[in-house]
């Protein structure tokens, strides 16, 4: 059963051949046409300096994307955090704003991480230098053009290959193919998708981008309790009743992890600016029927506060990158951003 997904439909329209969404897509294509000249418009307006750059206080790494939701950006920045905290640095990750989800998921997966969030990417950098940070992360900001940074990292899902090539509205790209050259370097992540695309996705981008191109398998490795933090393996999932409850934009690749497990799997998907009452309500109906309710962590960092007592707890699903190519490339491009050159 499936509590209604908000997204199919949009996902529909981007990635089916049938006649009808090829019709709705052309019915488009005027404003997807509108929006990627705009869109290339700004980039060239910022390359030309006829808009002010800003140069940020420390040295920074920048992470985004070029399609809406579900590439695993927020994850891969997660990783990169924990790359730097890895060589005893101190990391501070920006986020767009200080209501952001991803501020709350950074804060508890990143527990020695710096997390600001501010729509002044500029301030915020301020703020964690005068609190002793020595490198930035930058969490979806590939669009943002107005500050420099030492490394402009693309994050893109192997999936995202299914879908049309079309800005938005008539496909889900925020700038067109063009765009690929403002990368320094590419992460190519899959869930669902088999090795073989993942691969043929990056050497289509190597062909664009001057920098390394990694691969990395975006897996349910473990779980953690939501009010807990009890770590658990995934493998107690098999064989049990499980929900897989989501707000992401796609709960697809979500539930094909959950299903992997070996769990039988009851889907419900909301979508919305944030769970309601009654969503929560319904949630904790499920846990006390299920054998497990499993959420994302976006999930998780909204509902952590808003769990009611004496109900099972959700289990949060811990994605991690497991690199499958180019990854130790990627390592020394993100080490060369703090390292200093001799001479300097």
């Amino acid at each position: 059963m499936r509590r209604g997904d908000p997204h199919r439909a949009l996902r529909w329209l981007w990635t089916s051949r049938r006649p009808e969404a090829r019709l709705a897509r052309l019915a488009l294509l005027p404003a997807a046409s509108v929006w990627r000249g705009v869109a290339a418009a700004r980039a060239a307006a910022y390359a030309r300096r006829w808009f002010g750059v800003r140069e940020l206080p420390l040295p920074a790494v920048a992470v985004g994307n070029l399609t809406l939701g579900g590439s695993g950006r927020s994850a891969v920045a997660g990783w990169i955090a924990r790359h730097y905290l890895a060589r005893g640095l101190r990391v501070a990750v920006l986020v767009p704003g200080a209501g952001a989800v991803d501020l709350l998921v950074h804060r508890h997966a990143i527990p020695g991480a710096l997390v600001l969030g501010d729509r002044d990417r500029l301030a915020a950098a301020g703020r964690a230098a005068a609190q002793g940070a020595q490198v930035l992360v930058l969490d979806d900001a590939y669009q943002r053009l107005d500050l420099l940074r030492d490394l402009n990292l693309l994050v893109m899902a192997a999936e995202a290959g299914r879908a049309v090539r079309w800005t938005l509205p008539a496909g889900p790209w925020r700038e067109g193919w063009s765009a690929l050259r403002r990368a320094d370097g590419a992460v190519v992540t899959r869930k669902r998708a088999p090795l073989e695309a993942a691969q043929a996705l990056a050497r289509e981008l190597a062909a664009e981008i001057r920098g390394p191109v990694a691969v990395a398998h975006l897996g349910l490795r473990h779980l953690v309790g939501l009010v807990s933090g009890e770590r658990r393996p995934a493998s107690i999932l098999a064989g049990k009743r499980v929900v897989a409850a989501s707000r992401a934009a796609d709960p697809d690749a979500f539930v094909a992890q959950t299903k992997a497990t070996g769990a039988a799997v009851q889907v419900a998907s909301w979508s919305g600016p944030a769970y309601r009452d009654e969503d929560v309500a319904w949630l904790a109906h499920a846990a006390r029927r299920a054998d497990h309710v499993v959420i994302t962590e976006k999930d998780a960092a909204e509902l952590r506060d808003r769990w009611p007592h004496r109900v099972p707890e959700p289990l949060v699903a811990v994605l991690e990158p497991a690199w499958e190519q180019g990854g130790e490339a990627l390592a020394a491009a993100l080490d060369a951003v703090v390292t200093p050159v001799d001479g300097l």
